[in-house]
């Protein structure tokens, strides 16, 4: 008896996922617990696991797919029973039926599919060189070079006859360059977005259709904190196997900021002004399937070591597609640090229902007057980004200049004071 494989529940608020790749061929021999289909939601990446050994009988929700939770993906049949790729309408006296191979056209990728439709091709008519004999980009290119190669040969040369009296030679015409959509669109890519950037796409733009969303800026030398952390980094890793960073010193000096200034970790919800007393910061990660901000949960009871293994851990589940949805929702607010591309100042948008996010940048040497006199030191730009609904200008100031205070003075953190 065949085994269902259905879609899992997929956590609060997700009803819907989307076939990412399928894991296993079809045809393939399964084991109890061999990751089978990767599906996509709008928060996580996640697999789908054999519940019954045997043979993956049948796909019935291909890549590209959306189904709900409970749907069926496909079947695990017996082991060894023969594979058909489509159903067998049986006879008055049926006969064993080799199963068909699957068509070229039912394996194309987005791509693939738009370029054959363009140029009105049969897929069946070129050879594939892809991986389980899929036609690639490349192959339906060589197909149509080819083509056009056949099409423009030279005719077999004409028998001799008299040349005729010499003419002025006319002037050469200008060669025509090919163009137009057909061109450009065979110079083109086309891939559908997936569920995780169409989602963050949507909240972002929640974000700024519903939040009166401000930036303030101000700059923090960092002078002292990297004189800190060059002084202990050393013997910080090895006594408790995590690199200190920068991110550590910036989560605790928001969370003394947010406790003094407690609507910036506060949100709206309806007619109401909820304050928060806990701390459960959100740390942006970008992916390639892209950005996510897991949380750590409690920042305010973690020490330092305790944060840099959290942010650490975090990161790479988000790297790898392993992260929960519990590791995903329920954040307080939100740090993103842009200087680990290179950026010099941004204004990140929020975190919806969150009421603030922390924009870090790149640390760059930059001439600044010092008691009078003109010093190179490390600077960067902070931005915060905030409601105005919920938190004031002088709030929102306010909690700026305290961070900076905090980093430029990082004795104070260690010592909450």
């Amino acid at each position: 008896m065949a085994t269902e494989i259905k879609v899992p529940t997929l956590g609060e608020s997700v009803t819907e996922a989307t076939v990412a790749r399928w894991l296993k061929p079809l045809g393939a021999a399964v084991a109890v617990d061999d990751p089978l289909v990767e599906l996509e939601t709008d928060k996580v990446t996640l697999e789908v696991n054999a519940t019954a050994a045997g043979t993956l009988s049948e796909i019935t929700a291909p890549e590209g797919t959306n189904v709900a939770v409970g749907a069926v993906l496909g079947l695990i049949g017996e082991a060894g029973v023969a594979v058909a790729a489509a159903p067998v309408v049986a006879t008055a006296a049926p006969a064993p039926v080799a199963a068909p191979a699957a068509s070229a056209s039912d394996v194309l990728s987005p791509a693939v599919r738009k370029l054959i439709d363009d140029n009105k091709l049969n897929p069946t008519a070129i050879a594939a060189s892809g991986k389980d004999g899929r036609l690639t980009k490349e192959d339906v290119q060589s197909y149509l070079d080819a083509r056009v190669t056949t099409a423009s040969a030279p005719l077999a040369a004409p028998a001799p006859v008299a040349a005729p009296a010499p003419r002025p030679t006319p002037p050469a015409p200008k060669p025509v360059v090919p163009s137009g959509p057909r061109l450009r669109a065979d110079r083109e890519e086309r891939v559908r977005m997936t569920r995780l950037r169409q989602r963050v796409a949507e909240r972002l733009k929640e974000a700024q259709n519903t939040a009166a969303m401000l930036t303030t800026f101000n700059e923090v030398d960092m002078t002292n904190l990297l004189a800190l952390r060059n002084q202990y980094k050393d013997v910080f890793e090895k006594k408790h196997g995590v690199r200190l960073g920068f991110m550590s010193f910036f989560v605790k000096a928001a969370i003394a900021a947010l406790k003094e200034l407690p609507a910036v970790n506060g949100e709206i919800d309806g007619a109401d002004l909820v304050y928060k007393n806990y701390y459960d910061i959100g740390v942006a990660v970008g992916t390639p399937q892209g950005l996510v901000v897991p949380v750590v949960r409690d920042s305010d009871q973690l020490s330092f070591a305790g944060i840099e293994k959290a942010i650490n851990g975090l990161g790479k589940k988000a790297r790898d597609g392993k992260l929960s949805m519990e590791e995903l929702t329920g954040g307080t607010f939100t740090i993103s640090n842009g200087g680990v591309y290179g950026s010099l100042m941004s204004t990140p948008i929020l975190n919806p229902p969150q009421s603030g996010i922390l924009g870090m940048h790149k640390t760059q040497d930059r001439p600044v007057a010092i008691n009078g006199k003109v010093e190179i030191r490390p600077m960067m730009y902070l931005a915060l980004s905030y409601d105005h609904r919920i938190i004031d200008g002088r709030e929102a100031v306010t909690f700026l200049v305290r961070v900076k205070d905090a980093i430029e003075d990082p004795q104070r953190l260690l010592l909450e004071v």
